[in-house]
């Protein structure tokens, strides 16, 4: 057996050596970006150290916080690229939660070879396949974050297949480690996997996503639409199932987003974000949360100010106001953003 693993190993190696000097008279590319980000965010409902908020990355009140600092390389050559996307502040921290000292400043890290014209292969961390939103604000509309993106995966560290089927579906396939874990020690992977295709000239696209594994499982949908000039629509939707010390349970989430654009230097978008949280649940509530956000997008060359309303309502008390410990219901909050990409 080992005789055999040895035969394939050395195969192996000779063809990546033999490709090589194929393309080695390919000239090597390097690109480089980032991003900056930071905001101010008040609570209506004042409560002396509580910050009324779980969702991700806004845990404040009453304060100027910093987003994250973003510089990411990607370095191409031939038909291998190797891409390192850093992150400092405290997005990048609640990100890459699991993570200790200089991992946790890691958002992915992650190397490509595309050994034909359909087939992609990536070894790594990337950000996670699931869902709309994603952990750049720069990627991202409103500033605050829907609860479906704040409790399903992150990202994943493992290996996928990224295929081509013809037309305009795609196949992706891939095993990682645990759900947002960079480094561990179990045994146990989850599978990945998403179906992609787009209808009405590339005007509807559709993204059906799976994550699977060691009593977890989760499934995803997102849908986005042109609907005129000015006008789009998307929809983020899912249904995550786990157990937890012998507990099972399970919650749903879905998201609309209404997006208007009246000028290239302005846009808005609504969302309205619904999240069904089970008897056993991730933030113990529960019960049923919407919250609706209104969120305006200013432009100004490569910064975008983000002026933000939201408020979140619960079936429970499970928000505080004032100096006492009184709960609420109901709670707003107001963001104002700057987000800046280069």
């Amino acid at each position: 057996m080992l005789k055999k693993i040895f035969t394939l190993s050395a195969g192996a190696a000779a063809f990546v050596v033999a490709d090589a000097q194929t393309d080695s008279t390919k000239k090597a590319t390097t690109v480089f970006s980032g991003a900056v980000d930071a905001y101010y965010r008040y609570v209506l409902a004042d409560a002396p150290g509580k910050t009324n908020n779980f969702t991700s990355f806004t845990n404040s009140q009453n304060s100027f916080e910093l987003g994250m600092a973003s510089i990411r390389a990607d370095h191409s050559i031939g038909k291998v690229t190797a891409t390192a996307d850093l992150g400092f502040g405290r997005r990048a921290q609640e990100f890459s939660y699991n993570d200790v000292n200089s991992l946790a400043a890691i958002k992915q890290l992650y190397i490509t070879y595309a050994p034909s014209s359909t087939v992609k292969l990536t070894l790594g961390k990337w950000a996670t396949h699931v869902g709309y939103e994603l952990v750049d604000a720069t990627g991202n509309r409103n500033y605050s974050m829907s609860y479906g993106f704040s409790y399903g995966p992150f990202f994943h560290t493992g290996i996928k297949a990224d295929i081509a089927l013809g037309g305009k579906s795609a196949l992706m396939v891939g095993v990682a480690n645990p759900t947002d874990y960079s480094t561990t020690t179990a045994s146990n992977k989850f599978f990945l996997a998403q179906f992609s295709t787009s209808f009405a000239n590339n005007k509807i696209k559709t993204w059906l996503n799976f994550q699977g594994g060691a009593d977890i499982t989760q499934y995803n949908l997102v849908v986005t639409a042109a609907l005129a000039s000015q006008w789009s629509l998307s929809y983020d939707g899912s249904l995550q199932s786990f157990c937890n010390n012998g507990q099972t349970s399970s919650w749903k989430s879905h998201a609309v987003y209404l997006n208007y654009d009246p000028l290239s230097t302005l846009g808005f978008t609504l969302r309205q974000d619904y999240f069904d949280d089970r008897k056993y649940t991730p933030i113990g509530l529960g019960g049923r949360i919407m919250a609706t956000t209104l969120s305006a997008n200013l432009k100004v060359d490569n910064l975008t100010i983000i002026p933000e309303f939201r408020v979140d309502h619960s079936d429970g008390s499970v928000f505080f106001k004032g100096s006492s410990t009184a709960a609420t219901k109901t709670v707003g909050s107001f963001i104002l953003a700057a987000v800046y990409k280069f």
